[in-house]
C-alpha cells in the first residue's frame, strides 16, 4: 500500500515508518503537526523518497481529518496512514476515527510491542535519537536531557525495575527527537546548541525541556543531495505544504442504511429464540418451506429488521449487543453480507463499541432454512468493555470491519474467532490446517493479554471451526495440535476442570481451514437462591448409566457453567428403540431429543443453575442424517414441553430458549461425528457487574 506517515520527529513515528518498510508499504509522504521544538524541517528518505512534508498548525482530530483530506486529494493513491502508536489507546483511537472517515487503513506496527524489546531492536537497527523532553521519577533535565537512547538504555531499564516507567517513554516519561536512522538517506541532523528549560522544577519529578539554538546538517557519503544548504534548502521547500485552516469538510458519504418497513416482511416464516433474562441470546432464522429464497440481501435483512424489533420492543438497541454469531449459505457472498450487516449494526448505534463476532458458511438452505441465520447475545445492562483495534499491527489481526476483538461483560471476555492471520501482513499463514490453528491460538492469546487474562489459565469454552473440506489425516493432526500446543499447557489449579471444547464442521470459513473461539472469565462473587430445574424422575431411570459418557462440564465456583452434550451413533443405538435402523426417523428423533432436554437439565440442575441462567444454548446436528430444520424443531419443542409437565419453572409457551444449527459434522472430537451435540453456557448474576479480567 501507498502510506502516508504522521510523523513528530521522535523515535516512534520514523521506526513506524522503517516497520512498514519491512512489509512492502511504499512510503509517499510525511505529515506532521507544527513543532515547537524543531522550526525547520529535514525531508527524509527511503528507497523511494517521500515526495511531500505536510504540517498543520493545531494537534486536534479535526485538524488531523483536514490534513489527511488534504493529502487524499493531491495524492488520491494514498491508502494508508502510519502512526507510532505503542501503547495509547488514546493516540490509536483517534488515528482510527478519522482512518475510518476517509477510508483508509492505519497501520501501527509498534501496538502492544514488548517495550524493552522494542527499544533494543530501535537502538540497534540504527534510530539516533535523544531526549527532548524528561518527566519522570529518576530522569533529571540536567543530567538526562539531549542523551541519546543507546545512552540511557541501561538508565531506563534500571528506572523500570525501580519505578515501573515505560522504557519506551509510552506514559509521558520522556520525548525523543531523532537525529539519524536509515530512513535519513542522504543526511544527518547534527544539534549545535540548545538551551534546557526548567518547566517544573517538582523535588520528586522535575519536567526539562531541550531547545535547540542552532543545527546544521551532515551529509553522508555517496549522499546525491550533499552540494550546499541553499539548493537543499530549495528542494525541500518546493515540495512543502502548509494546511493552516481546519478545512470545512463532511465525512466520506456514509453508507446506505437499508431500514426495510416491517411490513415487507410478514410474508417470510421468520422464527425467534430466546434464552435468559438480563444476559441472553435472541436468535432469528427463516423456516418456510414454501418459499424460494430472494437471496442472501434480502434473507438477511429481514432477520436483522427481525431482532432490530425485539430489541426496539425491549427497550434496547444494538448498543446492548455483545456478541453476534452471522451464519450465511455461501461464504462468496461475505461482502455482501458485510454491507448488509453494517447498515444495521454501526458505530454510532453501538457507542460503547461494536460487537464482537463469528461469521461461518453453513448448509442452511440444504434444510430449509433461508440464507441467513442470525445469533445475537444481549445485556440489559450498558456495562461493557470492548477491544476494537482496527489498525493493522504486529499484536493481533486487526478488524477493520464493524466488529471487536473482544467484549468483557461482567465476569466472561467474549472472544472474537481468530484465525491463522499473521497480524501485520493480515495474510494466512502457509502450513495448512495445523499451522493455522498454532497461530489462532498466538493470537487469540494477545487479544487475551490485553485484558491481562490468558487462555491457558481461566478459558470456560473452546469452540473450534474446521473446514469440512479437511481430511481424516488432517482431523487427526488438527485435534493433536490442539492438544500439545493447548491442552497440555492448561493450568487448571484454580478451576480445578478442563475447559470444554467443541469441534464444529462448517462447509467454508472466512479465510482458511480453522477459526478458534473462547469463552474466557474473570473471577467475582455470585448470587445465590435461584429456582433449580429438576430432571424427571421417569427419564432419569431410564438415561442413568449415560451421563458421564456423553458429557463434558465445567464449571467456576458455581458461578458459570459450560457443557457439551455428544449423541454419538454409540448413544442413539441405546436410547432409540429401533436400534440399528437410520436415527432420522420421527420416533427416533423424539428419543435424541428427550435425551439431550434430560441432560441439559440435569447438568443445571446438579450445578444449581436455573433455566433464566441459560445464556446460550445450541443444539447442532449433522446435514448428514438429511434431517429437516422443522422436523429437528419439533422433535425438541415436543421434548421440552413433555418435560415442562414436570417442572413448573420450565415454560413452553413462549419463543424457544435454545437455537437448532444444521453443521456439515460436530463433536468434542475432530475425529468423530455427533447425530445432535448440545453446547451448553449458564451464569448467574452477578453482585458486581464489571470486574478486571483476571484468566
Amino acid at each position: 500500500m501507498e502510506v502516508v506517515a504522521l510523523v513528530s520527529g521522535g523515535k516512534d513515528s520514523c521506526f513506524a515508518m522503517m516497520r512498514c518498510l519491512d512489509y512492502g508499504h511504499k512510503a509517499r509522504l510525511l505529515s506532521s503537526i507544527r513543532s515547537p521544538i524543531l522550526p525547520r524541517f529535514i525531508r527524509v528518505s527511503s528507497t523511494r523518497p517521500p515526495s511531500t512534508l505536510l504540517l498543520l498548525a493545531g494537534d486536534e482530530v479535526e485538524d488531523m481529518f483536514a490534513l489527511l483530506s488534504e493529502v487524499k486529494r493531491q495524492i488520491p493513491s494514498i491508502s494508508a496512514v502510519s502512526s507510532g502508536a505503542i501503547a495509547s489507546d488514546y493516540q490509536r483511537l483517534r488515528v482510527e476515527s478519522v482512518c475510518s472517515r476517509l477510508g483508509l487503513v492505519s497501520l501501527a506496527y509498534l501496538w502492544k510491542q514488548d517495550q524493552t524489546l522494542l527499544l533494543e531492536e530501535m537502538i540497534r537497527r540504527g534510530i539516533v535519537a535523544i531526549t527532548v523532553k524528561v518527566a519522570a521519577l529518576g530522569l533529571k533535565p540536567s543530567s538526562h536531557l539531549g542523551k541519546e537512547l543507546a545512552e540511557l538504555k541501561c538508565h531506563l531499564l534500571r528506572m523500570n525495575e525501580s519505578y515501573g516507567i515505560n522504557v519506551c517513554g509510552e506514559g509521558g516519561e520522556y520525548e525523543t527527537l531523532t537525529l539519524d536512522c536509515p530512513l535519513f538517506r542522504n543526511a544527518r541532523i547534527i544539534l549545535d546548541n540548545y538551551e534546557i528549560i526548567l518547566h517544573s522544577a517538582d523535588s520528586i519529578a522535575s519536567v526539562g525541556i531541550l531547545h535547540p539554538r542552532s543545527f546544521h546538517i551532515e551529509y553522508k557519503p555517496y549522499s546525491s543531495d550533499g552540494i550546499g544548504d541553499g539548493s537543499v534548502i530549495q528542494e525541500i521547500s518546493s515540495c512543502m505544504y502548509e494546511v493552516d485552516e481546519v478545512m470545512t469538510h463532511t465525512d466520506v458519504e456514509e453508507k446506505q442504511t437499508l431500514s426495510p418497513a416491517v411490513d415487507a416482511y410478514t410474508n417470510i416464516g421468520l422464527c425467534i429464540s430466546k434464552t435468559g433474562k438480563n444476559l441472553r441470546s435472541i436468535g432469528c432464522w427463516i423456516q418456510d418451506h414454501s418459499r424460494a429464497s430472494e437471496g442472501l440481501k434480502a434473507d438477511l435483512v429481514a432477520v436483522l429488521s427481525r431482532i432490530d424489533n425485539e430489541l426496539k420492543e425491549e427497550g434496547l438497541g444494538w448498543v446492548n449487543v455483545l456478541y453476534v454469531h452471522l451464519y450465511i449459505s455461501n461464504m462468496k457472498e461475505f461482502g455482501l453480507a458485510n454491507e448488509v450487516y453494517v447498515s444495521f449494526i454501526t458505530e454510532k448505534k453501538c457507542y460503547l463499541g461494536v460487537p464482537s463476532r463469528s461469521t461461518i458458511e453453513l448448509p442452511l438452505v440444504l434444510v430449509g432454512l433461508g440464507k441467513a441465520y442470525v445469533e445475537v447475545l444481549v445485556s440489559n445492562e450498558l456495562k461493557k468493555r470492548v477491544l476494537h483495534v482496527q489498525s493493522i499491527s504486529c499484536w493481533a489481526p486487526s478488524c477493520i470491519g464493524p466488529y471487536s476483538q473482544a467484549t468483557l461483560y461482567g465476569q466472561i471476555l467474549y472472544m472474537a474467532g481468530q484465525l491463522g492471520l499473521d497480524p501485520p501482513t493480515m495474510k494466512l499463514c502457509p502450513g495448512g490446517p495445523t499451522a493455522e490453528l498454532e497461530l489462532a491460538l498466538q493470537n487469540s492469546e494477545a487479544v487475551a493479554n490485553a485484558f491481562s487474562c490468558s487462555i491457558y489459565s481461566s478459558a470456560i469454552h473452546f469452540l473450534v471451526y474446521c473446514s469440512a473440506q479437511l481430511t481424516s489425516d488432517e482431523k487427526e493432526e488438527v485435534e493433536q495440535t490442539l492438544q500439545s500446543s493447548y491442552i497440555t499447557r492448561l493450568d487448571c489449579s484454580t478451576a480445578g476442570s478442563y475447559p470444554t471444547v467443541l469441534y464444529v464442521f462448517a462447509p467454508d470459513l472466512p479465510k482458511g481451514y480453522a477459526s478458534l473461539h473462547f469463552y474466557i472469565l474473570a473471577r467475582k462473587e455470585m448470587e445465590t437462591g435461584m429456582t433449580q430445574p429438576a430432571p424427571s424422575q421417569a427419564w432419569s431411570t431410564e438415561y442413568s448409566g449415560l451421563h458421564d459418557s456423553c458429557c463434558q462440564i465445567h464449571t467456576i465456583d458455581g458461578r458459570i457453567c459450560s457443557a457439551v452434550v455428544s449423541v454419538t451413533s454409540d448413544i442413539a443405538s441405546k436410547i432409540c428403540s429401533t436400534a440399528g435402523q437410520l436415527y432420522h426417523t420421527e420416533e427416533n428423533l423424539k428419543a435424541m431429543a428427550r435425551f439431550c432436554a434430560f441432560q441439559i437439565t440435569k447438568i443445571l440442575a446438579d450445578n444449581n443453575f436455573s433455566w433464566d441462567s441459560i445464556t446460550m444454548l445450541r443444539f447442532y446436528y449433522s446435514v448428514d442424517h438429511s434431517v429437516a430444520a422443522d422436523a429437528m424443531s419439533c422433535a425438541f419443542s415436543e421434548a421440552f414441553a413433555e418435560l415442562a409437565e414436570d417442572n413448573s419453572s420450565l415454560r413452553t409457551d413462549e419463543a424457544p430458549f435454545y437455537n437448532i444449527v444444521p453443521v456439515s459434522g460436530s463433536g468434542c472430537s475432530a475425529c468423530t461425528n455427533d447425530i445432535i451435540t448440545c453446547e451448553l453456557l449458564a451464569s448467574k448474576p452477578s453482585l458486581h457487574t464489571q470486574p478486571n479480567c483476571s484468566l
